[in-house]
């Protein structure tokens, strides 16, 4: 008698659950632990970059949150940079080729890692791997098509985002983990989420690993793009074991003391319950747009821990430069604004819409203001901590010579209020059309070209 295909079926899930192994079967794989605290080991920016870049100029980008229109906004920005070719130290390169670190939120976390793993590699497939591929139908194609996954997304450790994880892990980033960052000597990748509980912003660098006892160099990049886009009531958080206490971690010194500044006592304030694992033992990671959706404060925050900006330039090797530039890619979602032109009341809807959206563009704008009022005193910070008392000199070449520049990369500075609108109103999610994705990727270019920091900087160089 022939089997019940049923009876078949259920064999077959057996089997596979068998042979895929009952621990690893329907929960999250746990991050490893850090066996032995060792200041100065693992991915933190002082252990990356090229050896080849000039000691002139320090190039920073932030890659906003925003599904596949942010991963793509991001990739013309990456485009521009790589076709633009200046002179440095008497040497042609490529702009691109002198970027030290990205800090990636969400959707642009994508782009920034797929850059920090594979280099230029990004030009050949990350449009057909990542940008023009339907990412949400294959994610659902993988959930409702394969019954093995049934199972498993019933258990209460594993869910929507470690399924999702899975699939970037193989269909994206050939599952690479943070070790291969160090191994291709490129810029510090910084990728961004949000403590679920806390609603803090938490960076994957060793500096926050060596906190919770844990090594990042084997912890898998595709896990924490999932967390930085883990989106909540659409996905589920990603979570961490947290080991504190294990390791022999001693806290910075900036933090052991009472700090007169406002910024480092709340950053202390953040880290201390991450140092308890008997009441904090798991962290439970969102969306990083969440916590600060233009990857801004991940930077901002790095000088903060150092005291200034010179102090951080010296831990970073990065004492000579003379040139510290910003290019912010935004790639927010417009208010809707329709509504001022409507007498009656708006569905609760249109409301909720606009609260996330509200939330995020006043913050988005108070970081960047933040960022370029900062200029001014890091400026000072520098020349006062690289010159001789009462020698400071401003000439090209001297202990003085430093200048910030901030290059901003959004929609709302298109002149066509028709491709503004168009851009600004493609969805958030990470399925785009293909011509979709070309247009933002053109619009990115012509931006950056358009901004007149980006302009100054090249005139600059040109000197």
């Amino acid at each position: 008698m022939a089997p019940k295909p049923a009876l078949t079926l259920i064999s077959l899930l057996l089997l596979g659950i068998l042979t895929g192994g009952c621990t690893h079967f329907g929960h999250y794989p746990v991050n490893e632990p850090l066996n032995k605290y060792e200041p100065g080991y693992g991915y933190m920016p002082r252990n990356t970059g090229s050896p080849d870049n000039s000691e002139e100029i320090h190039m920073i980008l932030s890659f906003s949150g925003g599904g596949t229109r942010a991963a793509a906004f991001s990739y013309g920005v990456l485009e521009e940079l790589r076709a633009r070719e200046v002179t440095l130290e008497g040497r042609k390169r490529s702009l691109l080729n002198e970027v030290d670190f990205i800090s990636g939120v969400s959707g642009g976390s994508f782009t920034a890692a797929y850059y920090g793993l594979f280099g230029d590699r990004i030009f050949e497939d990350f449009e057909s791997r990542f940008l023009k591929k339907n990412i949400q139908g294959a994610i659902t194609a993988r959930t409702l098509l394969n019954p093995i996954n049934w199972f498993r997304l019933s258990s209460p450790y594993f869910d929507r985002s470690d399924l999702a994880a899975e699939y970037y892990n193989q269909d994206v980033f050939d599952g690479k983990n943070f070790g291969a960052f160090l191994e291709r000597k490129g810029p510090m990748i910084l990728i961004n989420a949000t403590d679920m509980s806390k609603g803090t912003r938490l960076s994957f660098s060793q500096a926050f690993f060596d906190a919770i006892c844990s090594d990042l160099s084997k912890f898998s990049v595709a896990r924490a793009c999932a967390a930085s886009s883990a989106v909540p009531g659409l996905l589920s958080p990603i979570t961490l074991k947290n080991y504190a206490g294990r390791c022999g971690y001693i806290l910075a010194p900036q933090f052991e003391k009472l700090s007169p500044t406002y910024r480092q006592r709340e950053m202390k304030e953040n880290l201390m319950p991450m140092l308890d694992s008997e009441e904090k033992p798991y962290l439970h990671l969102i969306d990083g747009g969440v916590a600060d959706n233009l990857g801004l404060r991940a930077i901002e925050e790095t000088v903060s821990a150092f005291g200034d900006f010179w102090t951080t330039l010296k831990v970073m090797g990065r004492g000579k430069v003379q040139k510290v530039v910003f290019i912010v890619v935004n790639a927010e979602k417009k208010i809707d604004d329709h509504w001022d032109r409507i007498e009656y009341v708006p569905p609760f809807s249109a409301m909720l819409s606009n609260y996330s959206s509200i939330a995020i563009s006043r913050y988005n704008r108070e970081t960047v203001a933040l960022l370029q009022e900062s200029f001014e005193r890091w400026t000072r910070e520098i020349r006062e901590g690289r010159c001789p008392p009462g020698q400071i000199s401003t000439e090209p070449g001297s202990c003085g010579d430093i200048t910030f520049y901030l290059a901003e990369v959004r929609f709302e500075d298109l002149e066509d209020p028709e491709e503004r609108s168009y851009l600004n109103n493609l969805p958030t999610s990470f399925q785009l059309k293909s011509e979709e994705v070309d247009k933002l990727r053109d619009a990115a270019r012509r931006l950056l070209r358009k901004s007149e920091d980006y302009q100054r900087l090249l005139r600059d160089l040109e000197k």
